[in-house]
């Protein structure tokens, strides 16, 4: 039996694979507060499946994965893969980026996991480009070779963040005498919802609530708060542009696809959002990014099936 373990800022999800198996089982989601690292939550989930015997492992972390020393960016959590490996008791342990194993399950989405956001029919063997928000923004791509993808591996989430009108002008402004370098992550995440609800409310002299990111979505979505309606609607429209600008980086005309998980949950606002219309408001390109379809990951646990590939490729 194989263990499986996806870790981001919040919950760290576990499931077990068994040998010669691309499906993971006995899944569980807990909370990363709730344990003070990595090697007591994996106790503490194998306890609840039974002990079973491990012999191999994969991981996905929601950071980069540069040598030894692994710390996620938006959790207090570190660890060392090869300490990790020895006290687990394990052969084998492969720890990858957390978008660089959804990547790799995006070929094995069945249609009713996905939910398709404006027209397109793509390009076929060009790269695909993912990107998602949760706890923070995870970004990868698959690259065509032959019958195989190979997926890419970066912190994309960390580049600039690109504003197109007065109005997210001004946020940047608020936003840079806050943290200085303002990154992509910083108005493209669960935080970054209220980063953006929190420079409105201090552009329009109003004093911001203590909402959190969930509030900041369900008012926006009802529109019982004007500024979470407006961070709302940026939210996605700015979200439209960091897809575009994936796109004609990577030369990802296949597809685009958007994880995480603060826009599956937005349902049928998303898909009449300003998103799409952003996507492919590109100057020059327009015509180019228009024919990209974009979809929205609707599966529970996809970086799972991602890690259970990244096994087998190994």
């Amino acid at each position: 039996m194989r263990l499986l373990a996806d870790i981001g800022g919040t919950n760290v999800r576990f499931a077990l694979l068994p040998e010669a198996s691309f499906t993971p089982q006995d899944e569980t989601n807990l909370q990363c507060a709730d344990f003070r690292g990595l090697e007591e939550a994996v106790a503490y989930y194998l306890e609840q499946v039974g002990h079973p015997a491990i012999t191999d492992a994969a991981m996905a972390v929601a950071t980069a994965v540069t040598g030894d020393l692994i710390k996620l960016t938006n959790s207090p959590w570190a660890f060392s893969i090869e300490q990790a490996r020895r006290r687990l008791k394990l052969n084998r342990l492969l720890v990858i980026n957390d978008f660089t194993a959804l990547a790799l399950s995006l070929p094995r989405l069945l249609p009713e996991e996905l939910r398709k956001v404006g027209r397109g029919d793509g390009v076929r063997a060009t790269p695909i480009a993912l990107l998602g928000a949760g706890t923070g923004l995870g970004v990868s791509a698959l690259i065509p070779s032959g019958d195989r993808w190979i997926p890419l591996q970066g912190e994309g989430g960390h580049v600039a963040f690109s504003a197109m009108s007065e109005r997210e002008d001004a946020i940047l402004k608020v936003l840079r005498a806050r943290f200085g370098h303002v990154s992509a992550e910083r108005l493209l995440s669960g935080p970054g919802l209220v980063n953006i609800y929190r420079a409105l409310c201090e552009i329009d002299h109003f004093v911001p609530r203590t909402y959190n990111p969930e509030q900041v979505s369900t008012l926006g979505l009802c529109a019982d708060d004007a500024q979470c309606a407006e961070a709302l609607q940026i939210f996605c429209a700015a979200l439209g542009t960091a897809a575009a600008n994936l796109v004609v980086s990577l030369g990802a005309r296949a597809a685009v696809y958007i994880g995480g998980g603060v826009v599956p949950k937005l349902g049928d606002y998303f898909e009449h959002s300003n998103f799409r219309s952003r996507f492919e408001h590109k100057g020059r390109f327009s015509s180019y990014v228009a024919q990209v379809p974009t979809y929205v990951i609707l599966a529970e646990t996809p970086a799972l099936r991602g890690l259970a590939m990244a096994l087998d490729n190994q």
